[in-house]
This record gives structure tokens, C-alpha cells and sequence, in this order.
């Protein structure tokens, strides 16, 4: 079967997508990354190896936080951030869609779509309180599964406003609330929506969100977080049938459009590639007064890729 694939190496999770000529999901792997993000990919190829041991891939997409070493690693056609990657998915599944939201576990992002074009962008990368791990941490305080939130944030009877701009004014919010008698099911709701407030006003500053909305990433199964930005928005919320892996699709989907205009042979290593020793390490390069931190990966004892200088020097040494 022929097929592309797409990797989306993040800080929570590693996604690991197959796509079949017609561009449907043949397979796809979701695993947590757990600050193991090589092993993980290496255990999502061998699952999916495992699942369809006939495949011939075409081409190869990575993106995320990971994409670089993972490309390296497994031979990637294309290497594309995430908000390309992102916006080629949600593209697909929704031809019209105008505003994308990505809600994962470590950041969040705002994308903005005009014929089909991204027009504008934003992310959240250094606050919590907007992003999954806020309420991954809630869960645990609270000690209820955080698959249990959005049925919970549903059945909440009375409004309950949560303080949202930080995690630990939120935290110490829901303690008093807490200890004002309000119900758990009445503070996650608040929480839900203290995120999509935090979300709005951190992202959407100074925006204009129209419809089609595309909802996106881990959080997207939260019902609670959806019917809050469905309040918030006053406009339905389209999440598609595989919100949590969007990313790898994204990547698949720009890999084949690479592999249609060209067909390049693909660089893929093949599933053997797992086997393989990779080796990251860093260094400061003190030619000039940047003082650039330059990555370096070794395969088997001999370097295969450098990036992190601002001059290339290094990174052209080994092109």
C-alpha cells in the first residue's frame, strides 16, 4: 500500500500518522512523550510496522517541537513548523475554515485563514494557564480523571468566574471557591472558561475571529472547553474526527504535496531506521560575540546535521 507519513513530535505527546493515496488515516499513533521523544518515535514507526508491514512510503513529513532531530532521524522529505502543518490539516478537513484554535499540552495557538492562506498567527509559549498542562494539574489537585472534565463542566448549575491570567491565581481562586460551597462540577466549568478567556485575550488581541471555527489539538475533547468557546465566540465549534494527531496529518499532507510536484525519490531511512544510534549534543561556538548554541547530531559515530548558528557555518559544513 502506498502511503505517506506524517510525525508530530511535541513535548506531550509523539504522533505518528499513515495517509493512503486518498489521504485518509490508514493508522495513526498517539503516545505520550513522557521527555523521551526519540524512543517514543522509534516505538510509534515499530507499531506502525507492526500494524501494516506492507506499506511503501512515498514521502515523509515531520513537524513540532522535535521535527529537526526526528528528521534527521528517520530521513523527512519535508520539515515544517507547526503552525504550517497546523493550517494544511485543518485546510483539508475544512476547506472554508477562517480561524483555527490549537489548544495542546504545552502551548496554544491562534491561526488565522484567508482563501485558504494563513494571513496571521500567534502562539502561547510561556504561560501554562492556557494550555492543556493547566488543566492536567487541576485534575490531579482535584483528583478527578481529566477525561471526566467536560461531562462535569456540562453539568454545572450555577456560573462561577475562575481567576484565569495565572496558574496560581487560578489555583488559589478554586480553593476559595472551594471553601465558598460551590461544586466541583461549578469550578471546572469556571476553569473552562477562564482558559478560553485567557486564550481570547492572550491570542486574539487585537483580531478578528470569523467563522468557520476549527478547534484543534489534545484539549479539543474536553466538551466543557468546547461549549466555552462556543459561548465566548456565539458560533458553532467544528472539531474533526482526529483533533488530537492534526499535526502529523498536516505534516503527511505537506510531504505528499512535496512528493507530487517532484517525485523525489523519498530520504525515508525506512522502519530499520529505529535500530539506528543518534546522538545529540551542543556546543557554543565562540567565533563571533553571538555566542551561538549549535546543535549537533551524530549517527554511528559520524555527524549528519548541525543547526543553532545564526551564520549557517556549521549547518553548511555538513550540507
Amino acid at each position: 500500500m502506498k502511503t505517506y507519513l506524517g510525525v508530530d513530535v511535541g513535548s506531550v505527546s509523539t504522533n505518528v500518522v499513515a495517509l493512503n493515496e486518498e489521504c485518509e488515516v490508514i493508522s495513526r499513533q498517539y503516545l505520550r512523550t513522557s521527555g523521551r521523544p526519540l524512543e517514543k518515535v522509534r516505538e510509534a514507526l515499530r507499531n506502525l510496522n507492526s500494524e501494516l508491514p506492507e506499506l511503501d512510503v512515498l514521502a515523509v513529513g515531520t513537524t513540532g517541537s522535535g521535527r529537526q532531530l526526528t528528521g534527521i532521524m528517520i530521513g523527512a522529505d519535508m520539515v515544517k513548523n507547526e503552525i504550517t502543518a497546523h493550517a494544511y490539516s485543518a485546510i483539508h478537513s475544512y476547506p472554508d475554515v477562517r480561524t483555527i484554535i490549537e489548544i495542546g499540552g504545552q502551548d496554544s495557538k491562534l491561526i488565522l485563514i484567508k482563501d485558504q492562506l494563513v494571513v496571521d498567527f500567534a502562539m502561547n509559549t510561556v504561560c501554562a494557564a492556557g494550555t492543556g498542562s493547566f488543566l492536567d494539574h487541576q485534575s490531579e489537585r482535584l483528583d478527578i480523571p481529566i477525561e471526566k472534565f467536560g461531562d462535569m463542566a456540562l453539568n454545572s448549575k450555577r456560573h462561577v468566574r475562575i481567576a484565569g491570567r495565572c496558574t496560581v491565581f487560578a489555583e488559589s481562586d478554586m480553593i476559595s471557591k472551594h471553601q465558598f460551597g460551590f461544586s466541583n462540577e461549578d469550578i471546572i466549568n469556571g476553569l473552562c472558561e477562564a482558559l478560553v478567556r485567557n486564550y481570547i485575550n492572550n491570542l486574539g488581541r487585537g483580531k478578528v475571529l470569523e467563522p468557520p471555527f476549527v478547534f484543534q489539538g489534545g484539549v479539543a475533547a474536553n466538551k466543557g472547553i468546547r461549549a466555552a468557546f462556543e459561548r465566548e465566540l456565539e458560533c458553532e465549534i467544528n472539531i474533526p474526527e482526529n483533533y488530537d494527531v492534526m499535526g502529523a496529518i498536516g505534516a503527511a499532507l505537506i510531504a505528499r504535496e512535496h512528493f507530487l510536484k517532484t517525485s523525489e525519490k523519498t530520504k525515508f531511512r525506512g522502519f530499520s531506521s529505529v535500530d539506528l544510534d543518534f546522538t545529540p549534543s551542543a556546543f557554543e561556538c565562540d567565533d563571533c560575540t553571538n555566542r551561538c548554541e549549535v546543535i549537533k547530531v551524530e549517527m554511528d559515530g559520524k555527524v549528519v546535521a548541525m543547526w543553532g548558528d545564526r551564520c549557517m557555518k556549521w549547518t553548511n559544513s555538513v550540507r
